[in-house]
């Protein structure tokens, strides 16, 4: 069975190397249930390893050859092996959480290999307070952060006593049969280019608008406007070329305190996110006398109309565009600073608010393209770089979640820096808290887990400035 590549999907591909691994992951963290034994992780991994029959998105595997014209295609690896992407590891000795995010941080820089589907997943104990964590990976062409929440959260329930185990590489009842038969009606080798050339004419169609939307947004790009095209960030040590090599860090505070500081300044909980990112980056870069005079820009992910057929979901995809954000880091005031991204992501909001999903996809491709181009074509230090770095929140659920009687009690999301943008930080709410995901190159970004305390401290800061601390 043959399955075409959407163009983004296939950008990721592309733009993969040893360098920049381009997959996403997460990092769950469970305390066991009460009269668990010894035995508990590895009967879980017993457990979740033998499902009858894996879903179909999990067993896809990128292909190009002269039969597809040399373009990308998934095919189903029918050599599929389970123990290949289930694993059980436990982390040394004292087994504190800096052990854990170093694992995490080793198993982030490492390809996913493309003979084989892409993804993977490990159940990891040994920490010493007896939680479980499970880390899981998958290829950005697989999915997009929202689709790789919704395929987490399709594992989890409400109920604490519920032992059912549910595997999110496990087919459910009908689904799977349900998705062969759709998919194999829609395509075959010979059928790609047709399929291709069907997928190209919606394009055409639907982004017929978008010459007008392009010109407004290079005049608004021009006169350093906020808009979906940034053309004024400074170069700053986060914009270089990158390693393989990564650090990961991760940490959480209670929602109710960043709600508390939008319900005073009349700004949203993205904007106090977004706040407490440029506070904690001007505080770092100050650390290094590296701060630059004009502030820096962030890309900002947006998602798509959930009723837009284009969206993320739980069988895959990807369906993100991107607003630049000024992130107000030549201002000294935090309140200032909060003020100013509150008006800046505003304003690219609305640069959107009048395009298609399509059109918006093909605008942020337009805004990206310096991203992709300048390392591809070794331009680093010639121009400016399009943003500094890369900021993004993922809604996730809002109650408590069980796994086979586990308590989910953390959710911290890894993502993907590339060379020229050393520093990705996401963040992802559950459960009252909103867990922030710094991942960044080891050798560019140096003492990356200094930008935890300086997150604590900006978020202190704007309670102050608020009024509410």
């Amino acid at each position: 069975m043959v399955l075409p590549i959407d163009p983004t999907a296939v950008g990721f591909l592309l733009a993969e190397n040893r360098q920049m691994p381009m997959h996403v992951g997460g990092l769950q963290l469970f305390k066991k249930p009460e009269g668990a034994g010894r035995s508990f992780v590895q009967e879980l991994y017993e457990q979740t390893r033998a499902v009858d029959e894996i879903a179909p998105l999990f067993l896809r595997r990128p292909h190009r050859s002269a039969r597809t014209a040399g373009q990308f295609v998934w095919v189903e690896d029918e050599l599929f092996d389970i123990d290949h992407h289930v694993r059980h590891s436990a982390l040394p000795k004292p087994g504190r959480v800096r052990e854990l995010l170093d694992l995490c941080s080793r198993l982030h820089g490492t390809r996913l290999a493309r003979e084989r589907p892409l993804w993977e997943a490990h159940y990891i104990e040994g920490l010493r307070d007896g939680r479980v964590a499970i880390y899981t990976k998958m290829h950005h062409a697989l999915v997009d952060g929202v689709s790789a929440m919704r395929l987490l959260q399709s594992t989890m329930t409400t109920d604490p006593d519920d032992r059912s185990v549910r595997a999110p590489w496990a087919a459910r009842p009908g689904t799977a049969k349900a998705a062969r038969v759709r998919a194999e009606a829609e395509a075959s080798l010979a059928g790609v280019p047709v399929h291709a050339l069907r997928g190209a004419l919606g394009l055409t169609a639907e982004a017929a608008g978008l010459p007008s939307a392009l010109v407004r947004t290079i005049r608004r790009g021009v006169r350093n406007e906020t808009s979906a095209l940034s053309l004024y960030a400074p170069r700053t040590l986060f914009n270089q070329q990158i390693t393989g090599s990564r650090r990961f860090a991760a940490q959480d505070w209670p929602i109710e305190r960043m709600r508390g500081i939008g319900k005073a300044t009349g700004t949203t909980i993205n904007d106090v996110v977004l706040a407490m990112c440029s506070g904690a980056v001007r505080s770092y870069l100050l650390e290094l006398d590296a701060l630059p005079d004009t502030p820096l820009v962030s890309m900002v992910p947006v998602g798509l109309n959930a009723k837009q057929s284009q969206v993320a979901s739980a069988e895959g995809g990807n369906a993100v565009g991107a607003v630049m954000v000024k992130l107000g880091t030549h201002l000294a005031d935090p309140g200032d600073r909060l003020r100013s991204i509150h008006t800046s992501m505003k304003d690219g909001k609305e640069a959107l608010s009048s395009m298609t999903p399509v059109q918006i996809l093909a605008m942020s491709a337009v805004g990206m393209a310096p991203a992709i181009l300048t390392p591809l074509f070794r331009m680093q230090g010639l121009i400016r770089p399009p943003f500094n770095l890369i900021i993004s929140n993922v809604p996730g659920p809002r109650t408590t979640q069980y796994f086979n009687g586990m308590r989910q009690v953390g959710q911290y999301p890894l993502s993907i820096p590339i060379h020229g943008m050393a520093l990705n930080i996401t963040c992802t709410s559950y459960d009252g808290m909103m867990g922030f995901g710094l991942t960044g190159c080891r050798r560019t970004v140096p003492h990356l887990q200094r930008l935890l305390g300086h997150l604590d401290d900006e978020l202190r800061a704007l309670e102050r400035a608020a009024g509410v601390a």
